[in-house]
């Protein structure tokens, strides 16, 4: 069961401690607010700087997904200079 809390001026509430405890919350920081039926849903939002975007896309995320999982896999090779790489792709 949840803990209530009072609606105040302006329609604010004050999100209770134990709640804070549970998920870490900074003065500053921003939630997204979402009606589901009959429900209010606050939940953190993290905000990406837009030069950065591009990293959370899905299509970059599982590229590193696919090359964490070939590290995993050793399926990679670690060269020991870069006149040693540049030997294995012919360069």
């Amino acid at each position: 069961m949840g803990t209530t809390v009072k609606i105040r001026e302006k329609y604010q509430v004050t999100i209770p401690e134990d709640v804070r405890a549970e998920i870490p919350l900074k003065v500053g920081e921003r939630v997204e607010v979402i009606v589901r039926g009959d429900e209010i849903i606050i939940h953190p939002v993290m905000e990406i700087p837009r030069s950065q975007k591009w990293f959370w896309t899905k299509e970059w995320q599982d590229k590193i997904a696919q090359s964490m999982k070939d590290i995993a896999d050793g399926k990679v090779k670690v060269f020991k200079s870069v006149k040693e790489a540049k030997k294995q792709f012919g360069d």
